[in-house]
């Protein structure tokens, strides 16, 4: 193991340490009823958490289901915005700059978290403390420790909902007829898959910069090291800092290494590779003792090749090099997929005319009708049950793409 790889699982069990102590603390305690308020329509009562671009999607997406009752956004014009959103606030939420402000309400039922990826666990297991529904965006976990974390939180509190933002696994179209094909052994044996992400962007240096007046900036890094403000380390651009995010081993991986992993069944505990390959990978900063030596430009691998084996033999590529979206290949044939298209052999043929009716949605669904993705969080809130995309298998699955960012 190199000097780099070690040094980077150091970093990772030490910002872990900061988060988890900060989780430890019962700062709320959680209910048994699944919704606190008792509103005449029976409408859940939401608060969102982060509210920029993707947020603003997120939050149009849970206004079908309840009423949205609370803005929050350490950029005060993302949190106005959203408040004064005719599908969002409607100019009646209040609007906050601290998530904690959001969980002290005991009206609100759900809290759909939109931060950051390095916000996201301590909120999350915050969140469960008060007695909230979750819905989190992709990825879910910063860190492998978190993991384990998030985990052991979901467990004291099974009576609540945790759902993940991993939109493909709702995609009956594309993603879940190739994960279906896979697991009826349709291709026969899987021998190889690969997992096309594209590479980070690389840029830098930044020049260090007074934050504006309506972003807290401190908040913005929470539990991260403090340093300079530069524009390109918040917002969007935050995914191409390891300080953040994991760059696209876990910003696309979360999405591409999900769907690898479920067809195969390698999603559950303890099913992760057996050994991971990182050397054939790049970075656009110089790195010594496994840290970046300069603090102002994107540090996140840009062009890489990782090759996890696992105990069934099933060798998957996690590749920047080639077409975004997963290409399985069998004994019996291959099927590549991605957001825009599902193609192979076996497609144009419809191997998969008499095994993909409703009775194999429905078991892919973990015993629920395949609907929308944000349908299936509020019908497991109602009916109880895991979702779709649940923690259990999306923190195994992110194992594997942290593993990957370390070892590349």
């Amino acid at each position: 193991m190199s000097k780099k790889q070690t040094s980077r699982r150091d970093f990772i069990k030490v910002t872990s340490k900061t988060a988890a102590a900060a989780a430890v603390v019962p700062y709320f305690t959680s209910t048994q009823k699944a919704f606190a308020n008792e509103s005449k329509n029976d409408r859940p009562q939401i608060g969102c958490i982060g509210v920029g671009s993707m947020g603003t999607g997120d939050a149009h997406g849970h206004n079908g289901f309840g009423d949205i009752v609370a803005v929050c956004d350490v950029d005060s014009r993302h949190a106005d915005r959203a408040k004064n959103d005719e599908r969002i606030g409607k100019g009646k939420a209040d609007s906050y700059g601290d998530y904690r402000k959001v969980l002290e309400r005991k009206d609100i039922d759900v809290v759909s978290i939109v931060t950051p990826d390095h916000w996201h666990v301590k909120i999350a297991i915050e969140a469960l403390q008060a007695g909230k529904h979750v819905f989190c965006q992709k990825p879910l976990t910063l860190t492998l420790e978190e993991n384990q974390l998030i985990r052991n939180a979901c467990d004291k509190h099974k009576d609540l909902v945790f759902f993940i933002g991993t939109q493909q696994r709702s995609d009956k179209d594309r993603f879940l007829r190739a994960v279906n094909m896979v697991q009826k052994g349709l291709l026969g044996d899987i021998q190889q898959i690969t997992v096309g992400i594209n590479g980070s962007p690389t840029g830098g240096p930044f020049p260090v910069a007074v934050p504006p007046s309506e972003l807290d900036w401190n908040m913005w890094q929470g539990q991260a090291e403090a340093v300079d403000f530069r524009v390109k380390r918040c917002h969007y651009e935050f995914r191409w800092w390891y300080e953040y995010s994991g760059g696209k081993f876990t910003d696309w991986g979360a999405h591409h290494v999900d769907i690898a992993t479920w067809a195969i069944k390698h999603h559950e505990a303890g099913m992760g590779p057996v050994e991971i390959d990182g050397t054939d990978a790049k970075h656009p900063v110089e790195y010594k003792n496994g840290y970046a030596v300069v603090d102002d430009s994107y540090n996140t691998s840009h062009d890489f090749n990782v090759k996890c084996r696992f105990e069934n033999g099933v060798q998957m590529n996690i590749t920047s090099r080639g077409d975004n979206g997963v290409l399985f290949e069998g004994s019996k044939g291959k099927l590549f997929v991605n957001r825009g298209k599902i193609t192979g052999t076996p497609i144009e043929e419809n191997w998969d005319k008499d095994h993909f009716g409703s009775d194999a949605l429905t078991e892919l669904y973990k015993g629920k009708p395949h609907e929308g993705h944000k349908n299936n969080f509020y019908r497991c809130i109602r009916e109880g049950g895991l979702p779709v995309s649940d923690v259990y298998s999306h923190v195994q699955m992110m194992n594997t793409c942290h593993l990957a960012a370390i070892a590349g």
